[in-house]
């Protein structure tokens, strides 16, 4: 049947339509096939990142269409880079990186270790732990708000019960010391699952037969953590790190549903900065000049990461 209908399009080609495809190599009709994919991918991320990068050369703003924007150079990097409170969400977002990738790969390699000995129960186990990370970050943002309520949250009762203070003493997001914990908190409890599934990749990719050779060498079970396991998995850790570290640069739903920034601006990171610098302030060549910024950071550690993970799968 499949033959008959191939032939029915075949004798439906138009002559001249069937003598060019018939001296087509396979080369040429892959080029077929990939090229609307390719204008697509250009439409809709190279052309809006050079018109980015050309906005952020003048002083356009775009609730001011009819005003003609100016060329200013260089004046809106400069702006950027001296800007002292640019710089203190910068450290902001830095603090929120670096805690929730430490706590999320210590977790999640944890938890990863813990499944990957069989025991009763080990598939529920997974699918529990799994579940928080397939929530909306709008979901979770709304109810770890309920969670973090002075008056009716259970987190403040849960921290009263082990320490012992009066639940209604503190605010997880209204206070300023506590607030970017509170976002670190909920960030690590969503994503740890992330990061245990991609350390159980690598656990369960490790040959039985390495562990039985240390065995019959004697090796300790901490040596052979420390000398196959950590070495085997370390690739997998880096991955998860550079997958988590792009991510919460460019993190905003979660934290705006929790904080808003706030207290003050406390919990501003970039992302947030740069939603104020573009739609609440309509500085839009400056706010071009800012994701500029954060776009070469983000791509320039990461091309960085990436040569260094790349010699630790060749070693």
């Amino acid at each position: 049947m499949s033959e008959s209908a191939i032939d029915r399009i075949a004798r439906a080609t138009p002559d001249p339509v069937a003598r060019r495809a018939t001296g087509l190599s396979d080369r040429a009709i892959a080029w077929i096939f990939v090229t609307p994919t390719i204008l697509l991918l250009l439409a809709v991320n190279i052309f809006p990142l050079i018109w980015t990068v050309r906005l952020s050369f003048t002083n356009f703003r775009v609730n001011r269409p009819n005003e003609a924007p100016e060329f200013v150079g260089f004046r809106n990097y400069e702006r950027i880079l001296t800007d002292g409170d640019i710089w203190l969400t910068m450290q902001a977002t830095a603090h929120f990186l670096f805690w929730t990738i430490a706590l999320q790969v210590m977790i999640g390699f944890t938890l990863a270790y813990l499944i990957n000995k069989k025991f009763k129960g080990n598939d529920l186990w997974t699918t529990i732990i799994v579940l928080p990370m397939m929530l909306s970050p709008a979901v979770v943002g709304n109810f770890w708000t309920f969670l973090y309520q002075p008056q009716i949250g259970l987190f403040n009762y849960a921290v009263a019960f082990v320490t012992g203070v009066d639940p209604s003493s503190f605010s997880m997001i209204g206070d300023v010391s506590l607030a970017p914990w509170a976002i670190v908190i909920v960030d690590t409890w969503m994503w740890t699952p992330f990061v245990m599934l991609i350390c159980l990749a690598g656990l369960r990719s490790i040959p039985d037969s390495i562990y039985e050779a240390a065995e019959c060498d004697r090796a300790s079970k901490w040596r052979q953590f420390w000398t196959i396991t950590i070495p085997l998995v370390l690739p997998f850790l880096m991955l998860a790190i550079l997958f988590r570290g792009i991510e919460n640069f460019k993190m905003f739903d979660l934290v705006v549903q929790l904080t808003g920034g706030g207290p003050g601006s406390i919990t501003e990171l970039t992302s947030i900065n740069l939603k104020r610098e573009a739609f609440e302030k309509w500085r839009t060549g400056y706010a071009s000049a800012y994701a500029v910024i954060l776009f070469v950071t983000v791509f320039g550690l990461a091309s960085i990461y990436v040569k260094a993970l790349n010699k630790v799968k060749e070693r």
